[in-house]
């Protein structure tokens, strides 16, 4: 139970990236006080974390609702983060391509830095893989939502920290932990890929 939950923990770092939303939320905000920088790291992490939960509860409705199998689920589900890891890894990297995104320094609380820098498309995907209701229960639903308002919070905390982050890091360092955090989440991608095609054969079987 310990190490599933470290694990989960680990992914969900992966997903969301903490560290890669750095950057962009010292670009949103460049132009805003010391207070001002403060809420919008404050609101734009409960922003996220309510988008999450939003397609925690809801994405599932709709699968159901579309008849779409566990094993379609997984496959491409697996696919999708299989691509947005790959973006993390030999493209430009989160903290540049999201930056590129800023028009309006005036609200940057929800874009772009509360979606996509915090809420991803690969943390909404994720989130919805991890609590697929054919393969996890109630509890363990509710024990990953928590999981998920965890990181979260550590996301809120390094983002009020951030420009100490970004002294003892670097710019460069962040996109190096960025582009790890991609092979993490590929690898991920690539066995719930395995795992849906495993099961669709044997069920052809």
């Amino acid at each position: 139970m310990v190490v599933e939950i470290i694990t989960k923990i680990f992914f969900l770092i992966a997903v969301i990236d903490p560290l890669g939303s750095v950057p962009v939320y010292l670009e949103a905000t460049k132009h805003l006080d010391e207070k001002h920088k403060k809420k919008v790291a404050i609101r734009a992490s409960f922003v996220a974390f309510f988008i999450l939960l939003f397609f925690i509860v809801i994405g599932q409705i709709i699968l159901e609702g579309m008849e779409v199998t566990l094993d379609a689920f997984q496959i491409s589900g697996g696919v999708i983060l299989f691509l947005f890891a790959l973006t993390m890894i030999f493209g430009v990297g989160k903290p540049e391509s999201e930056k590129d995104l800023i028009k309006d320094y005036k609200h940057v609380t929800i874009f772009p830095v509360a979606i996509p820098s915090i809420a991803s498309p690969g943390a909404i995907m994720a989130v919805v893989l991890l609590t697929d209701n054919q393969i996890y229960n109630i509890q363990q639903q509710a024990t990953t939502t928590v999981l998920v308002l965890v990181v979260i919070i550590i996301t809120m905390l390094i983002l009020l920290a951030a420009n100490l982050v970004q002294k003892r890091i670097g710019e460069y360092g962040i996109t190096v932990i960025s582009k790890i955090m991609g092979l993490i989440l590929a690898a991920y991608a690539v066995q719930s890929i395995l795992s849906g095609l495993k099961d669709f054969f044997v069920v052809l079987k």
